[in-house]
């Protein structure tokens, strides 16, 4: 566990007392509207609570919109004021490098702490010499999929190759329950899904070496011609102006069959079993099942969801910030919120694979190592500021977003790689 001044927090919990030094000191903490209710309500409630009581810190947690959280950090760090802390989400923490605070001491002491950061983690928030945020979680991707109507059409376990989805999709839309994915411009399922889908055909952005622009390949272009058959065989096309939240609510609605999604969906069905329904009465939650990304011609690769805790330099209350973060990382007290995640978000660090949480409920197994067998953008060199900078532009979703538009896909893919070359020789 991570100590806290001289004492350390056993000492600060077992005296019921706050440490003088941050008495009347307020951090206040940007993150997300969870998809899973009951963690944002922990943290606003009992965490702020026992916040004040171990650390004298009053902690103010603000939750907006995913989509919403970039345009708050580029604000903040222009104008040099506004929250201690930013949950950031993919490799963000790369393009606030020289707004970041070095925070390397906490994510050495919680990696020494809790078996090390999965490498994922770290390829988004160290930038080869610092730690530019704490990795906090990642919430792991995978198909929620209807057991039963797949089984319907021939498919008693989920498919493993891209052919065998659209196979399997194309059925079941003649059937009114097509497949359901964003191509739009939202943080989450929409790069999960386009990553994955190429490199699964050997496409890559750029060489080892991080420079060379390899976009244009007949391997991604093959990656997308598929995925203009794939939508129009065996999609919702209305996917195009989703968010990421959409396909919950389609899916929930029973109007698509599969999504690739956080186990969100599944989640919600079992805290509301009586809202969500299947068409024959019974609990939606006993129908639902998670399947892995299916393979392409070079294997099957996942983009998990990388969330960093990331200090920015302008922060005045830099010392109690990082008391902050010690404690909200450390193990007694990250345990309480990774609980309520039911699964939904894994641990930054492997320590919780072992948690008895897994041993609850075997349709979440899937996420249990999810961390282990994911990339991140910029592969196969560095997921550094130029690969963030392509994801926070959508590039890769837009190359697959203008090819179901009718655009070809060698042109799609053209115009991605030279916007790709452009950001990578600026």
């Amino acid at each position: 566990m991570a100590r806290i001044g001289g004492g350390g927090l056993a000492g600060i919990l077992a005296s019921a007392q706050a440490p003088a030094y941050a008495q009347g000191t307020t951090i206040h903490w940007l993150r997300w509207n969870d998809f899973v209710p009951a963690s944002d309500q922990l943290l606003r409630r009992e965490i702020a609570q026992e916040c004040q009581r171990a650390l004298g810190i009053r902690l103010n947690v603000e939750t907006v919109n995913a989509n919403d959280i970039q345009a708050r950090v580029t604000s903040a760090v222009q104008s040099g004021s506004g929250p201690d802390i930013f949950n950031v989400l993919n490799n963000w923490p790369q393009l606030y490098a020289q707004s970041a605070a070095d925070v390397s001491d906490i994510a050495e002491e919680v990696a020494a702490a809790q078996g090390g950061f999965y490498e994922v983690a770290k390829a988004v928030a160290h930038d080869g010499r610092r730690w530019l945020a704490v990795p906090f979680s990642i919430v792991g991707n995978t198909f929620a999929y209807r057991k039963s109507w797949f089984e319907e059409v021939g498919y008693a376990e989920f498919p493993r190759t891209w052919e065998q989805f659209r196979d399997a999709g194309q059925k079941l839309k003649a059937k009114g329950r097509p497949l359901g994915q964003t191509l739009g411009q939202t943080f989450g399922d929409a790069p999960t899904f386009t990553y994955p889908l190429m490199w699964s055909f050997g496409g890559k952005e750029v060489e080892a070496d991080g420079r060379t622009v390899v976009l244009n390949s007949p391997e991604t272009i093959e990656s997308v011609r598929f995925m203009t058959r794939l939508w129009r065989d065996a999609c919702d096309e209305g996917g195009l102006a989703w968010d990421d939240s959409n396909n919950n609510r389609a899916f929930l609605s029973g109007t698509i069959s599969a999504t690739l999604n956080g186990a969100s969906i599944y989640i919600e069905s079992m805290r509301r079993p009586q809202s969500y329904l299947t068409d024959r009465g019974t609990p939606m939650k006993d129908d639902i099942r998670h399947g892995v990304m299916p393979a392409g011609p070079a294997g099957s690769f996942h983009f998990h969801l990388p969330f960093s805790n990331m200090m920015p330099a302008y922060s005045r209350n830099q010392d109690a910030t990082r008391r902050f973060l010690r404690w909200i990382h450390s193990k007694d007290v990250f345990e309480r919120w990774f609980v309520t995640q039911r699964g939904f978000s894994v641990g930054a660090t492997t320590v919780w694979e072992q948690h008895p949480i897994w041993n609850e409920d075997p349709v979440m197994l899937p996420y249990r190592n999810a961390a282990r067998v994911g990339r991140v953008p910029g592969y196969a060199g560095t997921s550094n500021a130029k690969a963030a900078e392509i994801v926070t532009k959508y590039v890769i979703t837009n190359m697959y977003a203008r090819a179901v538009q009718g655009i070809a896909p060698e042109q799609a893919v053209r115009e991605a790689h030279a916007e790709v070359a452009r950001i990578y020789a600026g």
